[in-house]
């Protein structure tokens, strides 16, 4: 297994009363995507403000690409980028001088900063839009200039803080497509998301944050197979037999809900062998079936479940 890029370990975070981190551990192995879920107030831009070392941990330990975050920042910030939750660019400059800018700080010469500026345009799909002030550029393609100002030093480990947050969903897809390409390339990504398609999409593994704890983790996979609920649901030829087909299933022993915008009837299975039940009741009472669908449990059921968990226990 590759080894961990970002650690945290037990690490807290408090603001006079308030406790923003409560004892949060994660790992995030070399050349993998970790997504950080969680609603607003969570914790997760304040875990990453700690790994990025912009916030001292309260207690704890925690580690980006071997450096210690209290002790080796000015390692850490030359091995690592950030894309925040807000595009970050100058408005003022055009995409291309953003750019150069950026890599003349980092230490680049004239000639280095330039030919890195358009390599990053060609990538992001901005060569077009290079010599134009970055005012006038979409809110994706300003998130696309802001993340590649991010990569201009060819960062070991990215943080992407809610990077589609307000993108179109063809911009959320560009996105995604080039947070993959990163990682083939060998690069570590923490992602903080409130969009749970974004996470089992990208994400190799899964952290659930609430009230600044971890509540669960793990891939998509097993995280799903925590709520370990499927479904089958089932449309009807006649709509108006969905009420007897909810009773010859309850008949059958199963719990079948309808639902009336979209004209289903969702009955939770145990094992996919159930399917063959929901045939069989509706076949044997004469009610046709126009669509029939076995469903896995989503991110999203994690998610109301975690939430409700969390709730109850509060």
């Amino acid at each position: 297994m590759n080894k961990p890029l970002i650690e945290a370990i037990n690490v807290s975070k408090t603001f006079g009363k308030v406790t923003a981190l409560d004892k949060v551990s994660i790992e995030v192995a070399q050349g993998s995507v970790m997504g950080l879920l969680g609603h607003n107030g969570a914790g997760k831009t304040t875990l990453v403000n700690v790994l990025t070392t912009m916030l001292p941990p309260t207690s704890g330990t925690a580690r980006v690409a071997g450096f210690d975050v209290t002790k080796d920042g000015h390692q850490i910030r030359s091995r690592i980028g950030l894309t925040g939750q807000f595009a970050a660019v100058d408005e003022e400059l055009s995409g291309r001088d953003n750019l150069v800018l950026i890599a003349r700080l980092l230490g680049a010469t004239k000639a280095q900063a330039r030919t890195r500026a358009d390599e990053l345009l060609a990538i992001f799909d901005l060569t077009e839009a290079a010599k134009r002030l970055a005012k006038t550029y979409s809110g994706g393609m300003r998130r696309r200039l802001d993340l590649s100002a991010s990569l201009v030093g060819h960062p070991d480990v990215i943080f992407l803080d809610e990077p589609t947050t307000g993108l179109d969903p063809a911009s959320r897809v560009g996105m995604w497509q080039i947070v993959e390409s990163l990682v083939q390339d060998g690069t570590t990504v923490l992602l903080t998301t409130q969009y749970l398609d974004e996470a089992d999409r990208l994400a190799d593994s899964i952290t659930v944050l609430a009230g600044g704890k971890v509540v669960a983790a793990g891939t998509a996979a097993q995280l799903k197979s925590q709520v370990g609920q499927r479904s089958v649901t089932a449309t009807l030829v006649d709509n108006s037999e969905s009420g007897r087909a909810v009773d010859v299933l309850r008949q059958a022993g199963l719990e079948p809900a309808y639902d009336p915008s979209r004209k289903t009837i969702t009955s939770p299975v145990t094992a996919s062998a159930q399917l063959t039940t929901v045939v069989r009741a509706l076949d044997d009472a004469s009610i046709e079936v126009a669509e029939l669908a076995l469903g896995e449990p989503t991110l999203d059921d994690v998610y109301l479940a975690l939430a409700h968990s969390t709730a109850t226990a509060a």
